[in-house]
This record gives C-alpha cells, structure tokens and sequence, in this order.
C-alpha cells in the first residue's frame, strides 16, 4: 500500500488504520511548534504533524498556539518590544501580553522559543532559546521532506480563532486559500489538512477551495456550545464540508457503553462517514485519568498506553498526542492482532 493510500479517508471506518498524529510536534520532549520538535515527532511515529496557525501583521501563516507569544517565546524579555505589550479580549476574556498580529514577520522571526510549560517539563527548558518562530509554510516543507514512498508525512494545520483574525483585517481563509495554492496543497489527498473549532472558516474553506479540496477535521469543544455538534443531525452537517471530527479524549470516554465497549460518539461519527481524531494524549501524571497515575508527582509519567489502548479499541481513527512513540506503539499492538 502507497503511503497516499494509507491516510485517505474511506466509508464506514474513513481510514484504513488509525494515525498517530503529532499535536504540536513532540512537546512533551521539545518546546512545542519549533523544528526540533516536528523532526522528532516523525521519528516517534508521528504521520502527521499539527501547528497551529495564527497571523502575523503582514499577513504570513505563522505557528503558535495562540496569537499571544509570552508563554511560548521570548518576548517579555525583549526591552525593544517592551511598548507592544497590549490588553485584547480573548475568548470573551482580558488577555495581557504581546500578539502575532501586532509583530511583521521579520520582527517575529528575532524572537526564540521557550517551553511553555516549565513546571511539568522541566527538561525541555535547556532547549530554550535554541528555536525560532516558523511559518506554516516552513512545516509543510518538512514534511515533504521527511515523506517516502511508503510514508507519506502530512501536516493538520489548525487555524486558531479565525473571527479574530477578520477583526483584525487579517481573513483567515482567504490568506489560508492564497497559502495553499501557492504551496500546491489544495488536494484533497496532498501534505495539508486543515481543522478548526469555527465552523464557519471551514465551510468557507470548502466553498474557496471546492469539494475536492484539503480533508477537513471540525474540532469539537468540551463547552455546551459543542454538543450540538455530535448530535446525529449535527454530525451529518459536519459531512457536508468535512472529512472528520476531532473531540477531545473526554468527550469520547464520556458515552462509552461499558458492556459492550463501544462510544456512541464514535459509533454515530461513523455512520455520518466522518473520521474521528481525539485530542489530546499526554504521558504525564497530571494530565491522565486518576486510575492511569502512577505515583503523586504530576510531571511523572502514568500508563501512557492505557487510554490510547481504549480509545483504540472503541474504534477512534487518530491520536493526537505530545508523545507520539506510545500512541504509535499501541497503533502497532493493534495491528498486530488483526493479522
């Protein structure tokens, strides 16, 4: 089997085996979104790399996981951008601190990476300052350079409060739809996929780029406002402009059938033809189900193989994981029994 013929969606289970996907790279080893961290997540296993995509000033596809930059960089500590510190509301709430939108490219590219989360990953804080800010496009070249004949490595851009964007003179799909094209990654089987929690950025990504365009995943939130989403008739909306949905590990677990071992959400999301990717796995203590927690100190590691065996086993597509060798060892034990 050719490695494009390996990820392509498919009725009924939408893929042929499920993919372990990079959430950012591997942060649990490397701060998130930087080249090291991509590069290392192929080599765990990963198939898939997923950036999240804010806006510089000047319009390029830059990846963070928010557009404001003093948890993952330096900038707090750079006195010449002392003045853009600024308050916006985010998420309906004040946030502090410095923007994306509000730095040009240039200026972005003289700041360096830092681990964002110190106290849990202390490690990966002696790779601080060794990375900078990459563009999406940057990704993609990455992976194309890391893709085989038999392993093809594609990137799941996640674009990153699309209304904002707008507000800001910044349209997120129409700079995402000029992007692609200029990149030659508007197939629907070529190195892009594309998911958001907006809607509607995705439904006009279908409109721009057609029906054969990018696969799509629709991210789906935790809050009240998701649950329309993974009714039956929400989930059959989502396949009119999507290939999948994507909610977190939570979500998933919540309607699971203990006597039959089956989820209801991924069971329905089946039969609307949608592929299901969860969100997200993570090794240590302080983000697994108590049951899964070996010891008290939450940056140890847990059973990081335990809910990656279980949402496995209820018949979820894709891990979404800042340690991709244990989603893609339990893929292996998976497959293993089906030979």
């Amino acid at each position: 089997m050719r490695a494009t013929e390996s990820l392509a969606m498919r009725p009924a289970t939408r893929l042929p085996r499920p993919v372990v996907i990079g959430h950012r790279g591997a942060p649990a080893y490397r701060p998130e979104h930087t080249a090291a961290s991509y590069e290392l997540a192929i080599e765990l296993g990963a198939e898939l790399i997923e950036p999240d995509v804010v806006i510089s000033r000047d319009g390029v596809l830059v990846v963070r996981h928010e557009s404001e930059l003093s948890w993952s960089t330096d900038v707090s500590s750079r006195t010449e951008f002392a003045d853009r510190r600024t308050t916006k509301v985010v998420d309906d709430e004040p946030c502090s601190g410095w923007f994306a939108e509000d730095f040009t490219l240039s200026e972005l590219r003289t700041l360096r990476a830092v681990e964002r989360m110190p106290e849990i990953r202390p490690l990966n804080a002696a790779y601080d300052g060794h990375f900078g800010i990459l563009t999406l496009a940057e990704v993609v070249e990455l992976a194309r350079t890391r893709s085989t004949d038999e392993r093809q490595i594609r990137v799941l851009a996640e674009l990153k409060h699309p209304g904002w964007s707008v507000e800001e003179d910044l349209p997120m799909a129409e700079l995402v739809t000029k992007e692609l094209r200029r990149l030659g990654a508007t197939d629907a089987h070529g190195s892009v996929m594309l998911q958001s929690f907006d809607a509607a950025v995705l439904r006009e990504l279908r409109a721009r780029l057609g029906e054969h365009g990018p696969q799509m995943m629709q991210l789906v939130n935790d809050l009240d406002e998701g649950d329309r989403m993974v009714t039956p008739a929400g989930l059959r909306e989502i396949s009119t402009y999507a290939q999948g949905i994507a909610p977190s590990v939570e979500r998933v677990l919540l309607g699971v059938d203990p006597l039959h071992g089956t989820s209801a959400l991924v069971s329905e999301a089946h039969r609307a033809e949608l592929a299901v990717f969860t969100w997200t796995l993570r090794a240590e203590n302080a983000f697994l189900p108590e049951h899964l927690r070996i010891g008290d100190v939450p940056e140890a590691l847990g059973d990081a193989m335990g809910v990656a065996r279980q949402l496995l086993a209820l018949g979820v597509d894709g891990l979404i994981t800042d340690s991709p060798e244990y989603a893609a060892l339990a893929v292996a034990e998976l497959q293993a029994t089906l030979v």
